[in-house]
């Protein structure tokens, strides 16, 4: 009995001639990659474990979540990488570099026939050029960097023919959201799918390869292209050992085979939330859009770029949409510099990012915000996948043309003037008699349990951290007090409200973020008294109705750490309740008290 691709693939790497659905087999992979995202725990789980890596020469790092490098979580694992990397002489294809399994592909770790896998959930990606690939966990990459193999049960296949030609009009991202249309997110669960048919075998690798990014979303292992002669070229003109590709056999057993016409198939768009809840782009109602998004591992490659720089050459981008355009590596970034194709989308009022996988991510342009609503060619539109506002999915073809005409639609429908977004009338706006910080009457004399932090220049980051700047809520910015102050950074979990804190010279410099003053009234302190503070920190607390005062010494008092103290504010008298020794610091001005007592340079301006 003849065995699937992914039987044949499957068996060759492993001790049987032949193995069948259901079989559970040790698989010798030939490449092995690890991200910036995973691959940190990836490097914890060898050295947690004592292993070493088996093949340097197989083994690969790809930063590729967040190529800019700004996010500091991000930073501190790329950082870790990296100097694993360097200590056990693997290959880091670093944040210049783009998408790791297109890499996988054009650097030649894979083949026609070859195994892969990567802490990435679209490793089958591979699939492209009849390899298998699989993304897998930080356990299961750290098992394969160690020996070399990963366990793995053989799936079911799939044989899908595509009869008829495509309709001009329908791209590869049509194909797939055409087929998950008529399969949808579990009908082909866990099965390993092989495409047939002229309009398969014609198609490019950049084309295969937006049909193989979505096998995920199908629920399919993988969605393999038996390879054409243009892809064996392509591969053998860059693959690290000499290959024979890989076909099924003419006896090949196949759990279903269907036949699918695709002359019926026309542009498609999947609506937010679920990539497999898929429309025609002529069946939508009007839709307007705030943001569009070319890139991703499915439509990042230069023909994704050449088609979107064809609909929107002498064209502009709407008033008040964003497009944003990331290619998949720096290949392809570098191809659409020579090609002018930068100068055409930068034209057009498109931001051009770096190489890599961008808003899907979360690590890079993208995102979007609540209520935005953003068409998109990625390949999940999961809620909060690409930000907090909605994100529908289709074609380079349908967002470019959606980001010229305002609202989603094909090229051939793009009207001759943008919609553009009616102005409404601004909102009536009501006092809510609510400061900034806790409200009712002023006390002017506060007393509290002491924190002294003998620390001088404390800046802003130490405070509150550059990486908690999105949060906008004062109620959520307590717990981050101090997170990055060394020795204080349980800080939020021991203070009480009602707490004082005294500490030295230059408190709050650095940035002007008003989160370093919130992020305290967030948890209840009742005051800051320092010998000085950075002068915009100082301002930002006083508008805010927090008590920051000066002081030149506190020896009189014999103040200790957890003392309770009173200050009054107005004549700047304290005392230590400990000993009843009594100092005094610096009042309030009046200008500070004005503000104070009406509870924020806001309602002072009521």
């Amino acid at each position: 009995m003849g065995m699937t691709i992914t039987e044949k693939i499957i068996a060759s790497h492993s001790k049987y001639e032949t193995v069948k659905p259901g079989d559970i087999v040790d698989i010798v992979i030939d490449a092995r990659a690890a991200r910036d995202f995973g691959g940190a725990n990836v490097v914890k789980n060898l050295n947690d474990f004592g292993l070493r890596v088996d093949d340097p020469a197989r083994t690969l790092f790809t930063f590729d979540c967040n190529p800019t490098g700004s996010d500091q979580k991000y930073a501190v694992n790329q950082h870790i990488c990296r100097q694993y990397a360097r200590a056990n002489d693997i290959r880091v294809y670093d944040i210049n570099a783009g998408i790791g399994t297109h890499l996988l592909i054009d650097e030649g770790y894979v083949w026609p026939g070859a195994t892969a896998v990567s802490t990435d959930s679209h490793a089958n990606i591979l699939g492209a050029v009849g390899a298998f690939g699989q993304g897998m966990g930080d356990m299961d990459i750290a098992a394969a960097w160690n020996n070399g193999k990963v366990w793995f049960k053989v799936p079911a296949s799939v044989r899908i023919n595509l009869r008829g030609e495509l309709p001009a009009e329908v791209s590869a991202k049509d194909v797939i959201l055409n087929l998950l249309s008529i399969y949808g997110a579990n009908t082909l669960l866990g099965y390993s799918i092989e495409l047939y048919g002229k309009s398969a075998e014609r198609m490019t690798l950049d084309e295969r390869i937006t049909i193989a990014s979505m096998a995920t979303e199908m629920g399919a292992i993988i969605i393999l292209f038996p390879p054409s002669e243009e892809i064996i070229s392509y591969c053998r003109s860059r693959a690290l050992k000499p290959f024979e590709p890989v076909f099924a056999d003419s006896d090949a057993t196949y759990e279903l085979t269907a036949d699918i016409d695709v002359t019926t198939f026309s542009p498609m768009a999947s609506r937010p939330g679920e990539p497999h809840d898929t429309v025609a782009v002529s069946d939508l109602p009007l839709t307007r859009i705030d943001s569009a998004f070319i890139g991703s591992c499915t439509n990042g490659r230069i023909e994704d770029m050449r088609m979107t720089a064809a609909i929107l050459r002498g064209k502009k981008v709407a008033p008040g949409v964003v497009l944003k355009i990331v290619p998949a590596t720096d290949v392809v970034w570098n191809e659409c510099l020579a090609e002018g194709l930068l100068e055409v989308f930068k034209s057009a009022g498109a931001l051009v990012s770096n190489a890599g996988c961008a808003g899907c991510a979360a690590g890079q342009v993208g995102q979007n915000g609540k209520g935005e609503i953003t068409v998109s060619t990625g390949n999940r539109n999961f809620p909060g996948k690409q930000g907090q506002g909605n994100v529908y999915l289709a074609s380079p073809a349908v967002v470019a043309a959606s980001a010229v005409a305002g609202y989603i639609t094909t090229p051939d429908k793009i009207p001759a003037a943008p919609v553009e977004f009616v102005k409404t009338k601004p909102q009536q706006v009501t006092a809510t008699g609510k400061p900034h910080s806790a409200g009712g009457e002023r006390p002017t004399i506060v007393r509290g349990r002491v924190w002294i932090i003998e620390r001088d220049n404390i800046d802003t980051d130490m405070i509150f951290h550059n990486r908690y700047l999105a949060i906008t809520e004062t109620g959520e910015m307590g717990q981050y007090a101090f997170d990055n102050l060394e020795g204080y950074r349980d800080f939020a979990k021991m203070a009480e409200p009602g707490d004082i804190i005294v500490t030295g010279k230059n408190f709050g410099s650095g940035s002007s973020r008003q989160q370093a003053v919130d992020c305290f009234i967030s948890l209840g302190i009742q005051a800051i008294v320092a010998r000085s503070f950075g002068a915009i920190y100082e301002r930002n607390a006083i508008n805010a109705a927090f008590p920051v005062l000066t002081y030149n010494s506190f020896a009189e008092t014999d103040l200790k750490d957890k003392d309770i103290i009173t200050v009054n504010l107005v004549t700047g008298d304290v005392t230590n309740e400990r000993n009843g020794l009594r100092t005094t610091v610096n009042p309030f001005y009046d200008a500070q008290y004005e503000i104070y007592i009406k509870g924020g340079l806001l309602g002072r301006m009521q």
